[in-house]
């Protein structure tokens, strides 16, 4: 559902193509360096990353954690983990995570009143987002997760896709992060473009997501 430019909706009806009009699904762009390579978009390293906004990454801000960060995001992972050291308590951890993270680099890179979903009016408004900003920057968000050791149950996975546009643009192409549990081949879409920033994202089998409209949204991981 997201409003981007003609050449990504280009590059996704590309790799839609030998796949039935109907139901299209598609991951990324082959791997995690030819997502980030897509959009131009330098890869996380280590604690920094490049925050796309403006729609389909139409520009990128720099933001590195801090050692706070680092410590606050640690507590977080940790609160669920004491519950449960289970793959499903890990998953909840993300999602408070990623709402984390989102408040606090809004406040710092200036997207703090990103609205939930589309919005047509938005396209170039640097403090909006649309799916494929999201999912690119739920992507990093996880990496820097996964680099300070903080997914001991999940790897994160290439950005995934699904359309259908039989039903309009209530079909169209809609882009999610994506965890991948380490003990099976369950995959889990991590989308947090369904709700403002700083909202716990939706966590879903990637089999069952696909959100047709905002009325039949998942609810937030809590």
């Amino acid at each position: 559902m997201s409003f981007a430019p003609f050449r990504i909706l280009a590059l996704a009806a590309a790799s839609a193509i030998a796949l039935p009009l109907a139901a299209c699904t598609h991951e990324g762009f082959g791997s995690l360096e030819g997502h980030y390579a897509t959009f131009s978009l330098p890869e996380p390293s280590g604690r920094t990353v490049h925050v796309c906004h403006a729609y389909g990454c139409r520009q990128k801000t720099r933001f590195r954690f801090t050692d706070a960060d680092i410590a606050e995001l640690s507590a977080i992972m940790a609160k669920w983990r004491t519950k449960a050291d289970t793959p499903e308590e890990e998953r909840r951890g993300v999602a408070y995570a990623v709402g984390w993270i989102e408040n606090r680099v809004g406040t710092a890179i200036g997207t703090a009143t990103d609205r939930a979903g589309m919005d047509f009016a938005a396209s170039g408004d640097p403090t909006q987002q649309d799916c494929v900003d999201e999912a690119t920057n739920t992507t990093s968000y996880l990496r820097v997760l996964a680099d300070a050791g903080l997914l001991r149950h999940h790897t994160v996975d290439i950005p995934f896709a699904k359309e259908n546009y039989l039903r309009g643009i209530s079909g169209w192409t809609h882009w999610t992060a994506v965890l991948k549990e380490r003990a099976s081949p369950q995959k889990w879409a991590v989308d947090s473009w369904i709700y403002a920033n700083g909202e716990n994202p939706a966590v879903e089998r990637t089999e069952e997501w696909y959100i047709s409209s905002l009325d039949e949204l998942p609810k937030p991981k809590r």
